[in-house]
């Protein structure tokens, strides 16, 4: 244990030095709104250019649910200036690399250049922020290859539907209701009217963030961006409606009986967001609680419940403090042979409760926030993710400072906090609960 505290200490001692100051981040508006970040990181002659807007699944009404991930990939298929497909080969000519994903917050672009291409990445960019031709016969194709991701990443998958019904059950009527993938029936009805409405609605100036980490000049990069980006019309942007969730009245329980070879069960509580907490510190608690949880080998969930009880043989914890409504802290684990997915239920909350109850030894603690701290530190390391934590900071409409005073937060967790985020929010009755009960188990028990 000894060696394992001093490596963890070591690394982020290293880190630190590394991260102790921060080049500066520099910001410029354009005046059609169009964002512009300009990170320096002078280590290689390299650039990631990365373009993001406001919209993902959880801004999609009943109906069209899936649109923005069809969009993204319909923005490789031609513009009035570069046909389908031109996009990907004039990046793979240059030398570059690119790609796109799809999230519940948001929808991002990215390539990765020699430092002399942004100005080519900007044109490709700019291009296709307005310029997307939406053939109705390359939609035809497209949809069927968003289809069949579906049918590979979740329909294929035990786990992957149990786990969307119970995304589903967990968030009744909260924009995270169903997965940025959509709905099959809602792909089935897709029409390219729709998308040309979703794009038009979304893809303008004044809902993008441009935002640049690498070998640069910032004042080069807003030169630029003014060039291929200054000219581009912004439009009136639509107002999110509010939502209520429904308050949770009990546990609420799922079984799923499918085709499987393991039994599986998710259990998740709702949980504020660094967005949405009214009291600001609770989300960096519930990080720490979730690391604390089932975070690596060393985390209670895997040193009690895999390698001293062996009830279960795979378990993990799951929390994101970056989201923009409240969302969920889940813990999923499959049990071993010998054990039920009850007895697995209960070991689980009997390690909850002791969260609830027994503070967190400062020992423990201390080691916890080592790994949490080094994660983050480790992934600044990176000019990809230096551009990830950016954009999604601007993208939540958060200060970008927040990824600076992240260590900070950290820091200044408390057992008292620990304790009590998880008697606030980890209460039965705010409990969701799916198991996954292979079917031939499933028709034994009859």
């Amino acid at each position: 244990m000894k060696k394992i505290i001093t490596s963890i200490m070591l690394l982020l001692i290293i880190s630190q030095q590394v991260w102790a100051a921060p080049s500066k981040v520099h910001e410029y508006q354009l005046r059609n709104g169009l964002r512009v970040l300009v990170k320096e990181d002078h280590r290689a002659p390299i650039i990631v250019s990365q373009i993001w807007y406001k919209v993902g699944s959880a801004y999609e009404p009943a109906g069209i649910t899936g649109i923005s991930h069809a969009l993204e990939h319909m923005m490789f298929k031609g513009t009035k200036k570069h046909g389908p497909g031109e996009f990907s080969r004039i990046v793979a000519a240059n030398g570059g690399q690119e790609n796109a994903m799809t999230s519940k917050d948001f929808t991002c672009y990215f390539q990765k250049f020699g430092k002399d291409k942004l100005a080519l990445s900007f044109e490709l960019e700019a291009d296709r922020m307005q310029n997307l031709l939406l053939l109705p016969e390359e939609f035809a194709k497209e949809i069927n290859v968003v289809k069949e991701e579906r049918r590979m990443r979740v329909e294929a998958k035990p786990q992957m539907v149990t786990y969307e019904r119970f995304n589903a059950m967990a968030h009744l009527s909260h924009p995270y209701h169903h997965m940025t993938i959509g709905w099959m029936n809602d792909l089935d009805h897709m029409t390219i009217a729709d998308l040309k409405d979703w794009y038009h609605k979304w893809y303008t100036p004044n809902n993008a963030i441009v935002i640049v980490v690498g070998d640069v000049e910032p004042k080069n990069v807003f030169k630029l961006a003014k060039k291929y980006f200054g000219e581009l019309k912004p439009s009136k942007i639509p107002s999110l409606k509010p939502y209520y969730e429904p308050k949770a009245l009990g546990v609420r329980e799922m079984r799923v009986k499918l085709p499987a070879q393991l039994p599986w069960v998710i259990m998740g509580y709702r949980a504020p967001s660094v967005k949405t907490a009214k009291v600001k510190w609770e989300p960096y608690a519930l990080d720490v609680l979730a690391a604390i949880l089932g975070h690596g080998d060393s985390s209670r969930l895997s040193k009690v419940l895999i390698r001293e009880k062996q009830i279960a043989s795979t378990i993990g914890v799951d929390y994101d403090s970056f989201s923009l409504y409240d969302d969920l802290i889940s813990i999923d684990a499959t049990p071993t042979q010998k054990h039920s997915i009850a007895e697995l239920k209960q070991a689980i909350l009997g390690q909850v409760q002791q969260l609830q109850t027994t503070d967190v030894a400062q020992q423990e603690l201390q080691r916890i926030k080592n790994q949490v701290i080094a994660e983050h530190v480790y992934a600044r390391d990176s000019i990809f993710h230096q551009g990830m934590l950016l954009g999604t900071m601007v993208t939540l409409d958060l200060p970008w400072t927040l990824m600076n005073d992240y260590v900070d937060h950290i820091k200044r967790v408390t057992p008292a906090q620990i304790q009590a985020v998880a008697q606030k929010y980890m209460q039965p009755e705010q409990l969701t609960v799916a198991e996954l009960i292979p079917e031939t188990q499933a028709q034994g028990a009859h």
